[in-house]
């Protein structure tokens, strides 16, 4: 007995218009249709994929490489809806593939002019098939090497609905290009070449972890990988992070891959976003290429059929593990300016840089640069140092100081530093000073409260009602940070003592920030997130300023202990604290190579 394929208003769809509609989902752009397809191929065990398009993907896409290849069965099989050969039983519980649905062949064959030449090891021929619109072809021999060609032509000429609604050809050549980068970020034991209407964007060997990241990332974040490696459980997460002061105005920047599986996961954005809070400027977005290892019954890829979003069993073991690992590797000082493998360190606790007095006159030890055309000094340089400085800890003579040795202070605002290695080093003595007295006020907070030094006379603010309201709301909180303070009447707040930390700062302005960071946050803000943003303030107001004339020894406190403290290569708004110019760097600055 037949199945009916109507009953009243209701009618069963024919196998091409489902094909179509799947189309829709699966390969909703030739981006998702070019990862398909190299899918397939990592699955097949190639060891090089060759991907090559042309009009974004949108006129033709070709997909060659070298692995198990097809006999003539399992290719008219292949390119059926839900046909697989990629899970070994229909529970769904162990998916150690990147493909197992089966919708991929059949909804770009419905959408597309599809061919398929395949030929396996013990082969003698290749064979080959074609599907135009969901029309399948018979199986015929045909010459080819072992593996698998596909190319896909006039993508979408049978939805044109669909076709209508994609983007220009650089836009979708730019997004082939970043899927492409991502599969060859999670292979990088596979060699990987894309070519782009004849121009080849990257061609690379099977490699390491770090080169492939550092071929792929860009010159600029190639030269910030910080390795990351930590274990929870049975879940482990490696790969890299880069320095805080690389950053990317999107998060397209950043691979996060799980089991091998790149994903486009917003637990996992939202991890990395969370660690690098501190350390980078808002509406900026850090760059990664993260490698998330877990058993794969405890991660859900059955959550569309892009493949693209996960689901996991323990999502705050996940989350948690990728913030502390990320954490970790930012936490080193400013000393190499990107370690590529950074050894674990020690902090300890330690007082905050204490600078001495302002120098109205010039410091001792230092002498004037007057250039002919400056009404007033704009530079001051160290003498000459006598033979024995040059085996001192302080020294551009050694390389355990990255930061180098103090020759000079620019503008009374930059420390310009050499390096062992002859590298030019410029400090913004703000920003530096900002993050060493975050860290100090932070480290007190978490070891039990921030160290607080009373007024010999307390203080009194005038502010506006809903500032003092807000201030006097958390005046419990504040209290812990070393800030005691209380309503003084209507429009008044008496401050009774200032974290230590922070010397001698006017309460007023402090307080006002204060308010005013308060009122940009809202009730969902987490108290932690609360109390470091206040942190950041009070570092921000107890930082030594540009314009402020430093010492000698003042100087190379501030570089000694900018290489031993956490997050030290940016200030607590994510700024840079230095930069580091080496010789190659100043060589092509000057076109000299």
């Amino acid at each position: 007995m037949s199945t009916p394929t109507t009953a009243g208003r209701i009618r069963l769809l024919p196998e091409g218009t489902v094909n179509r509609i799947a189309a829709g989902e699966v390969i909703e752009r030739p981006a998702a249709a070019t990862r398909e397809l190299v899918e397939n191929a990592l699955d097949a065990g190639a060891t090089r994929i060759a991907v090559a398009i042309a009009g974004g993907g949108i006129d033709r896409i070709e997909v060659a490489d070298d692995g198990f290849g097809m006999t003539a069965d399992e290719l008219a099989l292949a390119v059926l809806r839900h046909a697989t050969s990629k899970l070994a039983d229909d529970h769904l519980v162990r998916i150690d593939t990147l493909g197992f649905r089966g919708e991929a062949l059949p909804s770009i064959g419905a959408a597309a002019r599809l061919s398929i030449t395949s030929r396996t090891a013990a082969a003698s021929n290749a064979v080959t098939i074609t599907i135009e619109g969901g029309h399948i072809s018979a199986v015929a021999p045909a010459p080819g090497a072992q593996g698998t060609r596909v190319v896909v032509r006039d993508l979408f000429y049978a939805t044109p609905a669909r076709r209508k609604f994609l983007k220009s050809p650089r836009a979708e050549t730019d997004a082939v290009e970043v899927a492409i980068r991502r599969l060859a970020l999670a292979a990088p034991h596979v060699a990987f070449r894309f070519e782009a209407d004849t121009r080849i964007a990257f061609d690379l060997p099977a490699q390491t972890r770090a080169a492939r990241a550092a071929a792929l990332l860009g010159t600029e974040a190639a030269g910030a990988l910080l390795e990351v490696d930590v274990t929870r459980g049975a879940m482990r997460l490696t790969g890299f992070a880069i320095a805080p002061t690389v950053t990317r105005a999107t998060a397209a920047a950043q691979t996060l891959i799980v089991n091998g599986r790149p994903v486009a996961d917003p637990l996992l954005r939202t991890a990395v976003r969370v660690a690098y809070r501190d350390v980078i400027t808002m509406g900026r977005h850090a760059i990664a290429a993260l490698y998330l290892d877990l058993p794969p019954e405890d991660v859900d890829v059955n959550v569309h059929p892009a493949k693209a979003e996960v689901r996991f069993r323990e999502a705050d073991s996940v989350r948690g593990l990728v913030i502390s690992g990320l954490q970790r590797a930012l936490s080193a000082g400013a000393g190499p300016a990107a370690p590529l493998v950074m050894q674990p360190r020690q902090y300890q606790s330690r007082p905050p840089l204490r600078l001495g007095p302002a120098y109205p006159t010039q410091p001792q030890g230092f002498a004037e640069a007057r250039l002919p055309l400056a009404d007033t000094p704009s530079a001051r340089t160290l003498p000459a140092a006598p033979a024995e400085r040059f085996h001192g800890p302080f020294t551009p003579q050694s390389t355990e100081f990255p930061l180098g040795a103090p020759i000079a202070q620019v503008l009374d605002t930059y420390i310009i530093a050499v390096a062992a290695d002859g590298s030019l080093v410029l400090v913004d003595q703000h920003a530096a000073h900002e993050r060493l007295t975050h860290e100090a006020l932070r480290t007190q907070y978490l070891e039990g409260g921030v160290r607080s030094q009373p007024l010999l006379l307390p203080a009194v603010v005038d502010m506006p009602e809903p500032d003092c309201a807000r201030l006097a709301e958390r005046a419990d909180e504040l209290a812990c940070l070393g800030l005691e303070l209380e309503r003084f009447g209507p429009g008044a707040i008496l401050v009774r003592a200032l974290p230590a930390a922070l010397g001698a700062p006017e309460p007023a302005p402090l307080l006002r920030d204060l308010a005013e960071e308060f009122a940009d946050q809202n009730e969902s803000t987490a108290l932690g997130a609360k109390l470091d943003a206040a942190i950041a303030r009070m570092a921000c107001h107890g930082s030594v300023r540009a314009g402020r004339r430093l010492s000698a020894p003042e100087m190379d406190a501030l570089l000694r202990q900018m290489e031993a403290t956490p997050r030290a290569a940016t200030c607590s708004h994510g700024r840079p604290t230095f930069l580091k110019l080496s010789k190659a760097e100043l060589e092509r600055m000057f076109a000299r190579r």
